[in-house]
């Protein structure tokens, strides 16, 4: 494996306590600045893989690294917040504080920072995001959109090297959806976005993952993968409208 990968993924296999194996020996890699689309069918161990990449629950794995830590030394795991960002399904179950500025500050905040760079960074994610100007209204006021860039601020404010991104458009109507693919796009750092919406991943990630009842069935080029219809329906998924028929024989 790469060194210098953002990612590093070897032999990774979680089993829940009494429960199936949800993870069973992952292997690969995403580098610096990559974006990597995570799909699969419910269940099939994209919200385990993301709980072991953000170390909140500990696997089995040869090895087991992101951001350049080793998540097998306790240590370095606890210094994941700054440099690993999630951003929820639900943007409710981020937004806690009584205006879009407490909330974007909060990390900043706990990281023990200067009240100026606090200030810095939470006025830079809030411009990365277009949402400058709301600081002061109530998270729970806004829009679907609004709420889902507020919860990408208060991570951006961090600035980690890697976002993990657990269905970005879920909730969001054609238009807040069309914004957010626009901001994806745009944000530097490496991505990994676990979405059903594979219009979305194929307009925001050059390269898939495939997981399957906790396995990595498939890993390459988003567009092949895609557009695969037997490998898609084989995996309960369906390939992209805009892809139909594209497949070679």
């Amino acid at each position: 494996m790469s060194a210098d990968a953002a990612i590093q993924v070897s032999d990774l296999t979680y089993a829940y306590p009494r429960g199936p194996t949800a993870l069973d020996r992952i292997s690969f890699e995403a580098a610096v600045g990559e974006s990597v689309g995570l799909i699969g069918p419910n269940g099939a161990g994209k919200t385990s893989l993301f709980l072991c990449l953000s170390g909140v629950i500990v696997p089995q794995a040869r090895a087991l690294r992101v951001g350049g830590l080793d998540l097998h030394d306790p240590a370095q795991r606890r210094q994941l917040p700054s440099h690993v960002g999630v951003v929820f399904q639900n943007s409710d179950d981020q937004l806690f504080n009584a205006t879009v500025f407490d909330d974007v500050a909060f990390g900043p905040l706990n990281l023990g920072l200067p009240p100026d760079e606090v200030r810095r960074r939470t006025a830079e994610a809030l411009t990365a995001v277009a949402l400058t100007g709301l600081e002061e209204r109530p998270p729970f006021h806004l829009s679907g959109g609004e709420k889902r860039r507020v919860a990408l601020a208060g991570v951006l404010a961090m600035r980690p090297g890697v976002l993990l991104l657990d269905e970005p458009s879920s909730h969001l109507d054609p238009r807040g959806r069309r914004e957010f693919i626009r901001l994806l796009t745009g944000l530097p750092g490496t991505k990994i976005i676990a979405s059903h919406d594979l219009e979305l991943v194929l307009q925001t990630c050059p390269r898939v993952l495939l997981l399957d009842g906790g396995r990595l069935i498939a890993d390459g080029p988003a567009g092949t993968i895609l557009a695969d219809e037997s490998l898609m329906e084989q995996h309960g998924l369906e390939t992209p409208y805009s892809l139909r028929g594209t497949a070679r024989p």
